[in-house]
């Protein structure tokens, strides 16, 4: 792609994203979502592979389908109340229809059917934008509208995108769609506790951001998108193999590691408000997330060649790890020790 493009479309992005961050109207929210979605566009289909082309139209078929139903919902809203204001989003109809429509910008169930598609069909970078700072909009406008919507509804989705999320990503192969069920999956601790605290969902979305941000470009520098090409890479580069397989089991949020700090949040606040069931049943389903992230990290470091995998093995390379690599994976490892600190920043 042009490098002029390229700059183009990356400010576009931050640009819608500053507008709906900051935005106080629903119009103006809106009029940022469509910056977004549009900048967003040619960075998916710049391969012109047809894959690419599919998941491009595939991303602005759910996406101009989620804006029309946020217009909607507030146009209700407004029509109602004569509010235009975020923060009055009061009508119930209008509630429930700006929870389906958030609901598809992010990709939660029962609206995610696009997002493992989309991530499949596009690069390992634009999928980390996809992953982590196209989901920022939408998650600001929930904890904006946080007071007016359903608890019901949310834990309900909550749950329900912690099952599909771990379930549908158990016999993948592909690790692209593997992230993408997880980040599925991650979404669905976002929005359990939405209600009750907004600032542990913003925590979790920012915790979840570093470390997948991690996880794409460990495997973008090692260029690897599937499982039998991981099984590989360790004779490429060892340290960073074994600070992938580090990252994983944070993603998975298992103690000692970063990741396991807004699980741990999470089920506490969970706990405090008398929601103990709903706390238990997303720590059990959680264990079929820990299953991939487990096979992940199998196959990155344990499975060490000699073995019967048919693939060329790939020379040594001295290739020194990116600065910013490096310090994803560092920040992704060792956060809990500072919680305290983070906690009460947040």
């Amino acid at each position: 792609m042009n490098p002029q493009a390229k700059l183009m479309f990356t400010a576009s992005l931050f640009l819608g994203t500053t507008i709906t961050i900051s935005s106080n109207h629903w119009v103006t929210a809106w009029a940022g979502l469509e910056i977004n979605t549009l900048a967003v566009l040619p960075l998916i289909s710049k391969s012109h592979h047809p894959r690419a082309i599919e998941a491009a139209t595939k991303y602005f078929l759910a996406q101009a389908t989620a804006s029309a139903l946020v217009l909607f919902s507030s146009m209700t809203n407004a029509w109602c109340t004569g509010q235009w204001d975020i923060t009055q989003l009061t009508h119930p109809t209008s509630c429930l229809i700006l929870t389906s429509a958030i609901a598809m910008k992010l990709g939660l169930v029962p609206f995610h059917f696009w997002f493992p598609e989309v991530l499949q069909g596009s690069s390992l970078t634009t999928g980390l934008l996809l992953s982590t700072a196209m989901k920022f909009p939408p998650i600001t406008l929930l904890f904006m509208t946080a007071p007016s919507l359903n608890p019901t509804v949310l834990t309900g989705m909550a749950i329900l995108s912690a099952a599909l999320g771990g379930w549908m990503g158990l016999n993948q192969t592909q690790i692209r769609k593997i992230l993408a069920f997880s980040s599925i999956s991650h979404l669905g601790w976002m929005t359990i506790i939405l209600s009750y605290c907004p600032k542990l969902t913003l925590l979790n979305f920012y915790l979840y951001t570093l470390m997948t941000a991690a996880v794409f470009l460990t495997l973008n520098s090692m260029k690897v998108s599937k499982l039998s090409t991981l099984m590989t890479t360790w004779t490429k580069t060892p340290s960073l193999n074994t600070m992938l397989l580090l990252t994983l089991l944070s993603l998975a949020g298992l103690p000692p590691m970063t990741g396991f700090l807004p699980k741990w949040l999470i089920i506490q606040e969970l706990t405090k408000q008398n929601m103990a069931p709903a706390a238990a049943v997303i720590s059990l389903l959680s264990l079929l997330s820990l299953f991939f992230y487990l096979r992940l990290a199998y196959c990155t470091t344990i499975t060490l060649p000699p073995h019967t995998t048919n693939h060329m093995k790939q020379w040594r390379t001295n290739k020194a790890i990116s600065t910013s690599t490096a310090t994803l994976i560092t920040m992704s490892i060792t956060l809990l020790p500072i919680s305290p600190m983070i906690y009460i920043i947040v």
